[in-house]
């Protein structure tokens, strides 16, 4: 009986599982279900979406009025570029990793606060590129600011493009503009509109605050942008970033030598360093010809890589 029994269970059981499997194959999963009507709705197998806009943001310790519609929608905006300009901004994660240890620490010294880099970072993207008015380097700074802040500019000589001594220069610009308006906000929209330009709008506008001023449309996105290239870079992965370590750019192990006298020829100069003119130039791009006439015997510092940190390509 007790072996009838048990057929007779394996039989109804056996039907109970064919209705199961026939009801399964026969009507889609509402996991199917969404996933067949992804795929019809987002043929590209993936989903754009509005990026992720923290409630609170500050500049420097100076809080971000998001609650203002105005002030979030300018925001938004740049973290939407940020977030789907991939090009841009997985260049930008690799290249911080090389250049903001140096920019971090002069801005240490100078007592500027560290959201400044991002500043660097929005002018220029740590490139030496060059702007149609003429503004160069990682800070784009103009020819007639140059000497003002301590650079030398002439023929053969543009310090604009030494990272470090321009860095310095910026500083010595961020200060002056912090001195003159009284919050690092308004510091950083006057190194994009000038200082003369903000004094006007202030006064014209009879404000005090960088988010209450009608600007122009590239400094009204300045501080945004600054806003939203510190927070993508600081959280990668929150925009679907996954840059690994090993493909970060290191920065350069380098030494300096002192030059205080004349060079017929830069290649020769290299050459005595076990370097081509190539290497020389990459590494001292403010060397903007390929001689150094130094006839006031100025000294400079010549940055080369150290031996067996940089590959030199043989002629």
């Amino acid at each position: 009986m007790l072996i009838k029994n048990n057929k007779f269970v394996y039989f109804i059981s056996g039907i109970l599982f064919s209705i199961l499997v026939f009801f399964v194959f026969s009507f889609d999963s509402p996991n199917s279900s969404i996933s067949q009507n992804s795929n019809e709705t987002f043929p590209q197998g993936y989903h754009v979406i509005s990026p992720y806009i923290p409630e609170q943001l500050d500049f420097c310790g100076e809080p971000v009025p998001l609650e203002n519609i105005d002030v979030r929608e300018r925001v938004e905006r740049e973290f939407i570029v940020q977030t789907y300009y991939h090009s841009a901004s997985i260049l930008y994660l690799k290249r911080i990793n090389r250049w903001f240890p140096l920019i971090e620490n002069i801005l240490e010294e100078k007592g500027i606060p560290n959201d400044f880099k991002y500043l660097a970072l929005a002018e220029s993207g740590l490139e030496d590129v060059v702007s149609p008015a003429g503004a160069v380097g990682f800070w784009q700074l103009m020819d007639y600011n140059g000497p003002k802040y301590g650079l030398i500019i002439n023929k053969e000589i543009d310090e604009r493009y030494n990272v470090e001594k321009s860095t310095y220069a910026a500083c010595a610009y961020i200060l002056e503009a912090k001195e003159r308006f009284g919050t690092w906000t308004l510091a950083a929209a006057s190194y994009n509109k000038g200082l003369n330009g903000i004094d006007n709008q202030l006064e014209r506008q009879k404000a005090t605050n960088y988010y209450n001023l009608v600007l122009n449309k590239e400094t009204s996105r300045y501080i945004p942008r600054i806003l939203a290239l510190k927070y993508v870079m600081e959280h990668p992965q929150y925009y679907g970033f996954d840059i690994k370590k090993e493909q970060l750019y290191l920065p350069y192990l380098t030494y300096k030598v002192k030059l205080d006298s004349s060079v017929a020829h830069l290649a020769d100069f290299a050459k005595l360093h076990e370097i081509n003119y190539k290497t020389l130039k990459l590494f001292n791009p403010w060397l903007r010809d390929n001689y150094l006439t130094n006839k006031e015997k100025k000294r400079y510092f010549i940055t080369l890589p150290k031996k067996g940190s940089f590959e030199i390509i043989p002629d």
